[in-house]
């Protein structure tokens, strides 16, 4: 929704080259908070970090509608990107708690289901309501949406009890907080800058370097660390995290781009382009749905991710050969394979590395797996950007500006400028997504690797001290 109204906003408040931001810096605090809260959940109870993180976002959003200028609605979407790390995580560690391991994939199926059904609504919504009500609205709207969740978390969420005797480790989220805004920041600086190597570009990128060293020295030698380095000794949920990172490296880092390809190799206009990641979200919310059910019902989960990423992969191989000038529908189809293959695997990866965390780290093996699929899309993003960016500046017809390039100018021009300029897209794409089939094909063989289980009929409780979670 912020999304599409984003060029509104930042017109009004007079910041078109400073809009950037709004998107940032609730990026950033979203990704930043994920390992603090999963950690707070297991420490804290996941009721009560859920809950106050739905009271922080409805807070935030208020203030988002009431900014006056870009400093004070980039403080606000810092807190509203709190609020939502809290949102996304929570509920996936709550089911985690109090669901059995069988039922999971199903429960947390119906839960993903509404990332790819926001992707599919979301944009329509924004433009929407800022065209009636103003953009303000796309952040109040929030609120009696909001408060209706809220009543409803009040009453139906169960308390999920927390573990005395356990300390946060401040320390530990300090430094990775320090390592993953660096390697965020760095990625957006480059990729603004066409993916120029700059001395802040390199200067982030040493930080982030530097800071997750330290952080694994902190993490070995704390008796409570905020990510728990035994998750990695585990077979499954360490395959589990490499799947998460091809997720958001495969897909995710390509879909934004998916478009503008359209625009320019099928020579279509921007709202039939939106045609071609609509089909790859479809597909996902289908797969997500389904493969949640069968796992549940059969309670084996090694197939799904065996599948879903050689079908993604091979989707991702199709569309590096497609030449330009094919029927739209034959790259529709062919992302709806690759949405199909990633929702066959998406959600269950959560459920399986839930399963194989104690009891006591659900909140944060939770965490980890989205955190690496966040930065590993956000990387990803950057890089396939920056690339798109100098190969069609390098191939440019000499009358064409790369700076000034858009669909319409392309589409204005002469008949041989735009086969000329839709064979380069083509080129350019080409090895982007053989790269990306090479990413899901590392999952593939990441997947065989799972070992032979089947996820358990009973939920499993530690035997530890508890204290019950406040209400909010």
């Amino acid at each position: 929704m912020v999304a599409t109204s984003l060029a509104t906003i930042a017109g009004d408040l007079g910041a078109v080259q400073q809009m950037s931001w709004v998107i940032v810096s609730y990026t950033l605090a979203s990704t930043v908070m994920l390992p603090v809260l999963g950690k707070l959940g297991d420490l804290l109870g996941a009721r009560l970090i859920f809950l106050s993180s739905l009271v922080l976002f409805l807070v935030a959003s208020l203030f988002c509608g009431f900014a006056q200028d870009i400093t004070q609605l980039a403080i606000a979407r810092i807190a509203q990107g709190i609020g939502s790390a809290g949102l996304h995580l929570m509920p996936q560690t709550i089911v985690g708690t109090v669901v059995a391991p069988r039922e999971r994939p199903r429960v947390l199926s119906v839960i993903g289901a509404a990332f790819p059904v926001a992707i599919l609504v979301g944009p329509l919504l924004g433009g929407v309501i800022t065209d009636a009500w103003g953009w303000r609205w796309v952040f109040w709207i929030n609120i009696p949406v909001g408060l209706i969740a809220l009543a409803l978390a009040v009453i139906a969420v169960p308390r999920v009890a927390g573990h005395r005797g356990r300390t946060f480790d401040v320390a530990g989220a300090i430094i990775l907080g320090v390592s993953v805004t660096a390697l965020v920041l760095a990625a957006s600086w480059a990729s603004s800058g066409g993916w120029t190597v700059t001395a802040p570009v390199v200067v982030a990128g040493l930080i982030a370097l530097g800071a997750l060293a330290v952080f694994i020295i902190v993490e070995r030698r704390v008796s409570e660390p905020l990510v728990p380095l035994r998750h990695f000794a585990d077979r499954t949920i360490l395959i589990c995290i490499v799947l998460s990172t091809v997720i958001g490296v495969g897909l995710f880092s390509v879909v934004s781009y998916v478009p503008t390809f359209i625009q320019m190799a099928y020579r279509t206009s921007v709202t039939v382009s939106g045609l071609v990641p609509i089909a790859t979200v479809f597909g996902m919310l289908v797969s997500t749905l389904v493969t949640g059910a069968l796992a549940s019902r059969s309670g084996r989960y090694r197939p799904f991710p065996i599948i879903g990423t050689a079908l993604a992969a091979a989707g991702l191989l199709v569309m590096a050969f497609l030449p330009p000038g094919l029927p739209l529908w034959v790259p529709m189809a062919t992302m709806f394979v690759v949405g199909v293959g990633t929702g066959a695997f998406m959600n269950i990866l959560v459920a399986v590395a839930q399963s194989a965390a104690p009891h006591g780290d659900t909140g944060s093996v939770t965490a980890t797996v989205s955190l690496v699929r966040q930065v590993g899309s956000t990387t990803a993003t950057a890089i396939v950007g920056g690339v798109i960016g100098a190969g069609v500046a390098l191939g440019l017809p000499s009358d064409l500006d790369a700076a000034t390039l858009t669909p319409a100018v392309v589409h204005a021009s002469s008949a041989a400028v735009q086969t000329e300029v839709a064979a380069l897209y083509s080129a350019v794409l080409a090895p982007i997504f053989i790269g990306l089939a090479i990413a899901y094909s590392i999952g593939i063989v990441a997947a065989v690797l799972l070992p032979h289980r089947r996820l358990s009929d009973h939920l499993e409780l530690e035997p530890v001290p508890t204290v019950e979670s406040a209400v909010v």
